[in-house]
């Protein structure tokens, strides 16, 4: 079950093995031997269930003092961190695509290109060759199910049910196309965008400069032609993550009924840019009144898998995919830095340190509250070795993620990571050694310019330090040389390109005509109306910050 050979790691992870590595392989042992009791008792390898939320730091959730602060209760996520875990050092991507893309593949998405926010028209998104936590498990035959946020883009060959997953319902954007309708037009929340509503720009010459025939949702089954499910107005965005918790039940229930193995994720939009009108938290924002739901529905789902009688044979992670957007936020986001420095799309810790808990009744042990570093593209190697499926992991390639079983079941002080590479788009802004931090971006080039941290003694990042530090800078200057050696040997590969929204059964004429150059002679041209398609802006990685990323 845990044999892991075939999987190629970052350079770092074997510094690690060679020191620990016979400790380690002990542990494993011994986890195999409760893993395989499990198996025994239920018949099949654990159920996963994995639900991924927006934008929220450490300490938002799970933690009732700070809920106090905040003004919004979460009684479920605390729940789990009595029951469960509690993680304080649980690290992601900086932004949204990103992160969905390293917890999807468990690896940073510098490696497949899948670096910067997808808006519409994409016109790109997730490599067809990249491995996918739902395709090592269907491997060992798991049922999978995605619902929710996808975020990887709009190409046919990025929608999760051709990456792995049995059936999915999915939006290949983010929060912002809740803005594109009438009423965001009406609300000046978008501008000039939903042209049928405005009076005529008698100035205005090029009728096909604004993006037209996007998706909102589109659902879909292995091996079948998908379609798009509902339309692009606010109704039907509303009506998302209300079916999504629908469905994520009803798959549980079929195959707990059934059985079989199941991997489910759940990836809420959570919050509408438009805000209701009714307020049910003291907070009254975008964040609380949106959170209040994903956390009953948490609640739902434990209760769900109790009254199934599978929760101990159940893992359940649930976190924010990054940190808060605290830059450029709409009005009423009310979203904060809480802890740590930083928000969505930062380097720093508020930025990529976020709320996450696990719950595994039985398994975990109850109030595990966990300062070891893990990171979200561990949960792919994790999932696969508690499936079973380690040998289904691509042996081509390096999978950043290491398998924190021993840390779930084990607990506190039983990680098996003490480094992070943060990338922001395809730069490597900072790394992370244990409790020391080099960030390698800044305004002055050079060892003057160059910011060291100890996070124990200042875990907001706000005083940077040389000659305290000075001893870490070769130990990271090899660390970092390491990394980029064998990404060398392990080249970076850029994001698939092509036209979207192919391979639907139901597109409406607009959408296909995003297949076609918007022009009518094309002999009149002298180039290629559709060969941006195959270009990659290199300038951008500016809509990292932008609301709902």
């Amino acid at each position: 079950m845990t044999k892991t050979d075939n999987v190629v790691h970052d350079a770092e992870y074997y510094i690690l093995y060679d020191q620990h590595g016979e400790k380690w392989e002990v542990e494993d042992r011994e986890l195999d031997a409760r893993l395989e009791a499990l198996r025994k008792k239920y018949g099949t390898p654990p159920n996963i269930v994995h639900i991924m939320w927006d934008d929220m730091p450490f300490g938002d959730a799970g933690i009732p003092a700070i809920n106090k602060i905040r003004g919004f209760e979460t009684p479920n996520c605390n729940r789990i961190a009595e029951e469960g875990i509690l993680f304080t050092r649980f690290y992601t991507e900086p932004a949204c695509t990103p992160s969905r893309a390293a917890v999807i593949t468990g690896r940073h998405p510098v490696r497949h290109g899948m670096h910067t926010v997808a808006f519409p028209i994409e016109n790109g998104g997730l490599r067809g060759d990249e491995v996918t936590t739902a395709e090592v498990l269907s491997s060992a035959g798991y049922a999978t199910a995605f619902y929710g946020k996808w975020h990887l883009g709009d190409l046919e060959e990025s929608y999760p049910h051709n990456h792995g997953f049995d059936e999915a319902l999915f939006t290949p954007y983010n929060q912002v196309m809740s803005l594109w309708n009438p009423q965001g037009e009406g609300a000046n929340a978008v501008l000039g965008l939903v042209e049928e509503n405005l009076k005529k720009d008698p100035y205005q010459i090029d009728d096909n400069f604004l993006p037209d025939g996007w998706i909102l949702t589109i659902e879909g089954r292995k091996g079948e032609t998908a379609r798009e499910w509902g339309d692009t107005g606010i109704n039907d965005y509303k009506a998302i993550d209300p079916e999504c918790e629908k469905r994520t039940l009803e798959f549980i229930r079929k195959n707990a009924r059934a059985r079989t193995p199941f991997y489910v994720a759940y990836w809420p939009l959570m919050i509408g840019l438009i805000a209701d009108p009714k307020k049910e938290t003291v907070a009254r924002s975008l964040l609380s009144e949106g959170f209040r739901k994903v956390d009953a529905f948490l609640g739902t789902v434990m209760e769900e898998l109790k009254n199934l009688g599978i929760a101990e044979n159940t893992l359940l992670v649930a976190h924010a995919d990054n940190g808060p957007m605290t830059h450029n936020p709409p009005p009423g986001m009310g979203m904060a830095e809480t802890i740590f420095r930083g928000g969505k799309s930062d380097y720093w810790e508020g930025g990529i340190r976020v709320a996450a808990f696990a719950w595994w009744p039985g398994m975990i042990p109850a109030g595990e509250i966990v300062g070891d570093m893990i990171h979200e593209v561990d949960l792919y190697t994790t999932f696969a070795r508690l499936g079973g499926a380690m040998e289904q992991i691509p042996g081509d390639r390096v999978v950043d993620g290491l398998d924190q079983t021993a840390l779930l079941i084990n607990g506190d002080t039983h990680g098996r990571r003490d480094y992070n590479f943060v990338y922001t788009g395809p730069v490597l802004a900072a790394t992370i050694k244990g409790r020391w931090k080099r960030v390698w971006v800044g305004d002055h080039p050079g060892l003057a310019g160059a910011a060291f941290y100890d996070l124990y003694l200042d875990h907001r990042e706000q005083f940077p330090v040389l000659i305290p530090l000075l001893h870490t800078d070769l130990a990271f200057k090899r660390m970092r040389v390491r990394h980029e050696i064998w990404k060398k040997k392990y080249p970076d590969r850029p994001e698939k390109r092509g036209v979207p929204f192919t391979g639907l059964e139901n597109p409406r004429p607009e959408t296909e005509r995003l297949a076609k150059p918007l022009v009518r002679d094309r002999s009149r041209l002298p180039f290629d109306p559709l060969e941006f398609i195959d270009f990659e802006p290199p300038w951008d990685d500016f809509d990292r910050d932008m609301p709902g990323g």
